[in-house]
């Protein structure tokens, strides 16, 4: 979804195909919810929910590259602090969101916080493509109380879905301007995953709550945001420039103003080729840090493996944990989880 370089087309209308993200492949129905998941029953897809479609481009890479398996962690650098863990995109997988926190310890059996002062940051996209994205958020909200009270915290980054979520129920079809023509967020965000049903059950406390997200965090040396992209560098020289700015976007709410904002946080694989350890220190040395993490890319597309095309022999793609790249610089955490990969929940800091 980049935008094209050169000037404008004197008077075209962009299709629904210029503002695509790229799909990914649906998954297979997911298993059992754990308890106090809030996914759709068994058997009971809501009318309204639109799954993803197997069309994958595969990804070429010059060198083969490695996931890194999830090491033995290590304390973290304060005593006073607890163990630190990232979430990758959720995309409304409530119920693997459950088990994946679950099988890491920070939930008990009943889906509640039960990990002390553990420090959790989800690294954005918690809608669309998936069937229950509002659970998800509801979820993380309620986390975040429960963290509190038990001495640690549960936060969250802005990512490019919710950026089109509050866009569509904003917006709707008001017309914005795109380097391509005209485009509107309601088109963009059911071409990229938007679900009926999370719309319907929308309310002004999750709009409330995602406009506040943070854009860019830095936690431990490990620079943490949704996007590898380096366009955060046009919001600001500070992280808390940053901040403020896509607050104040966001507060000013413009059309055509949020819409770039989305555009510019929906680029992709700065990190991935030849130059892209110079991306990552290009951000590093603006803003802090040892190390990015991101979501966003699926590993399956930075690693060239995007699993069985016509699915037949119900193989996603091998995501075994975080992949690391550009010299170690960067770690990529969407497992993959829309194309039957797997939702990763990992605590930092990765050995190399």
């Amino acid at each position: 979804m980049t935008q094209g370089a050169g000037q404008e087309p004197a008077v075209r209308t962009a299709t629904l195909r210029d503002f695509r993200v790229p799909p990914y492949a649906q998954s297979p129905a997911p298993p059992a919810s754990p308890p106090s998941g809030n996914a759709f029953p068994e058997g009971e897809t809501p009318e309204g929910y639109t799954p993803t479609a197997r069309d994958l481009p595969v990804i070429s890479v010059d060198q083969p590259a490695q996931v890194q398996p999830v090491p033995e962690p290590r304390p973290s650098a304060d005593p006073g602090l607890g163990p630190l863990y990232v979430v990758g995109d959720v995309h409304g997988y409530l119920d693997e969101l459950l088990a994946a926190l679950a099988e890491q310890g920070l939930l008990d059996s009943e889906g509640r916080w039960a990990a002390g002062n553990a420090r959790l940051w989800f690294l954005g996209d918690f809608t669309d493509r998936g069937p229950d994205g509002i659970g998800v958020i509801d979820l993380v909200m309620r986390l975040s109380a429960e963290a509190a009270a038990a001495g640690g915290y549960c936060k969250a980054l802005m990512g490019n879905h919710e950026l089109l979520l509050i866009g569509a129920k904003r917006f709707g079809d008001t017309p914005v301007n795109s380097g391509a023509g005209t485009a509107t967020f309601q088109a963009a965000w059911l071409l990229n995953g938007g679900q009926k049903t999370d719309m319907e059950r929308l309310q002004d406390v999750h709009l409330q709550w995602m406009s506040r997200l943070d854009a860019v965090v830095e936690e431990d040396g490990h620079l943490l945001m949704h996007s590898d992209t380096t366009a955060y560098l046009d919001y600001g020289s500070t992280i808390e420039d940053v901040n403020d700015t896509v607050h104040a976007i966001l507060t000013r709410n413009d059309a055509d103003e949020c819409w770039d904002l989305f555009r510019k946080l929906t680029k992709r694989f700065a990190f991935r080729d030849d130059s892209g350890a110079q991306a990552v220190q290009e951000l590093m040395a603006a803003y802090g840090g040892r190390r990015v993490v991101h979501g966003h890319s699926p590993i399956p597309y930075l690693t060239g493996e995007v699993g069985s095309e016509d699915g037949e022999d119900g193989a996603g793609p091998q995501v075994d944990g975080p992949h690391v790249y550009a010299d170690g610089l960067a770690i990529a955490m969407d497992g993959g989880v829309t194309m039957a990969g797997k939702l990763l929940v990992v605590q930092l800091p990765l050995h190399d």
